[in-house]
């Protein structure tokens, strides 16, 4: 199964220069129609204004942090079923734990290489 490269992503992370390496990534992966976010509430937002493919995510951004930003999104029956990808600048074993209890079975720790988010975005996606 292809992916539609023309997906929304929505970049959720509180620093704009991350939002635009990660949009720069997409772009050189193919996808186009990103959408930012600076906190966990403009996220909420977009996400129910429109309809976004795949949510790429920092685990520190807030100000609804890691899980708690998760289940408020899962517990919305129009967007439970969007897939994430979880980021984060840290790597250690608590976080790790933190987003393994959230149900994320892996995270990219930051900084990462296109290759890295494709690599990912296939996992979840499947093949684009």
């Amino acid at each position: 199964m292809s992916v539609n490269k023309e997906i929304s992503v929505l970049i959720v992370d509180d620093y704009q220069t991350m939002r635009g390496v990660i949009r720069n990534l997409l772009q050189q992966l193919g996808f186009h129609n990103t959408v930012e976010a600076e906190t966990t509430d403009e996220a909420l937002t977009v996400l129910k204004d429109k309809e976004c493919g795949l949510v790429i995510f920092d685990w520190l951004t807030g100000p609804m942090y890691g899980a708690d930003f998760l289940r408020t999104v899962q517990a919305d029956k129009k967007l439970e079923n969007i897939p994430f990808i979880v980021i984060c600048a840290e790597s250690n074993q608590a976080v790790t734990d933190a987003v393994r209890r959230a149900g994320i079975a892996d995270f990219i720790a930051k900084p990462f290489t296109e290759a890295t988010l494709k690599k990912r975005m296939t996992a979840l996606l499947g093949d684009f």
